[in-house]
């Protein structure tokens, strides 16, 4: 059996590499060298170097005994990831409500991915005029309030490794577009305890964003409210503030933050 043909605009290694793991997903003992050729019909020496980079990376693993392949530690971080983003969109759901509730607006929970934040949960208001965004979803974390609040769970010099190199993406014209004043805006954000951006991912958009803590009190996810300009004001958005904060204390102490009742 070969692997199945590479989708448009896929990248062969990539795709060769998710192959591999994925072929090692559907066994449940150690799969040896010439099965996994067998199986995805790779030319030999290509399958050897595959099979060097996940080692390196951890998310292969060579049995001792038998010499074969299986699952590396990696792929266990990262099932534990994902089962800990569904528990937490399910935990934060009735306070993201009560958020809604009150503002009548989009609230949205999302966690840091690399640079990017990736919105794990959403809840939509009532009104005619609602963001159209989606749970799965990942935008750039320079260039929203979500993402400045993630951020701010770093240290600086964390974010400036992140960014090392990288060229921050121009979405409009208040987009920040460099690590110096990137660096300001979290660290307002950390200062604050909020976010914001004004419409610097999207045109006609502002959104505040608060952080979610868990037992040690490090920044887990982060919840905001989007809000389209036209019903946008400084007093609607202090409400807002005060509402997110409420609500992320209270979801902050049921995963165990001790600190919720000093910041309430």
């Amino acid at each position: 059996m070969t692997a199945a043909p590479l989708s448009s605009g896929a990248v062969k290694s990539a795709e060769r590499a998710l192959a591999v793991l994925e072929v090692l997903t559907e066994r449940e003992s150690p799969a040896s060298f010439g099965y996994i050729v067998n199986r995805l019909g790779y030319p030999r020496s290509s399958l050897h170097q595959l099979l060097r980079t996940l080692i390196d990376r951890g998310w292969v693993e060579i049995e001792p005994v038998s010499g074969h392949y299986m699952l590396g530690v990696r792929t266990w971080q990262a099932g534990h990831a994902y089962q800990r983003a569904v528990d937490l969109a399910t935990r934060a759901r009735p306070y993201m409500e009560r958020v809604r509730d009150a503002v009548d607006e989009t609230v949205q929970l999302a966690v840091l991915d690399g640079r990017y934040n990736v919105y794990i949960a959403k809840v939509d208001g009532a009104q005619n005029l609602i963001m159209a965004s989606a749970v799965g979803r990942r935008i750039e974390s320079h260039a929203t309030g979500l993402g400045k609040v993630l951020l701010a769970g770093l240290s600086d010099e964390a974010i400036a490794e992140l960014y090392d190199g990288v060229q921050l993406e121009r979405f409009t014209d208040t987009t920040i577009t460099d690590l110096p004043a990137l660096l300001d805006a979290v660290r307002q954000a950390r200062q604050d305890g909020y976010g914001f951006d004004h419409e610097e991912h999207t045109i006609g958009v502002r959104c505040s964003a608060v952080p979610i803590r868990d037992a040690s009190g490090a920044t887990v996810a982060a919840m905001s409210v989007s809000v389209p300009t036209a019903r946008w004001s400084a007093e609607r958005d202090e409400q807002i503030i005060d509402c997110l904060r409420g609500e992320s204390d209270a979801l902050s102490a049921a995963l165990g933050w001790g600190g919720a009742a000093l910041a309430s």
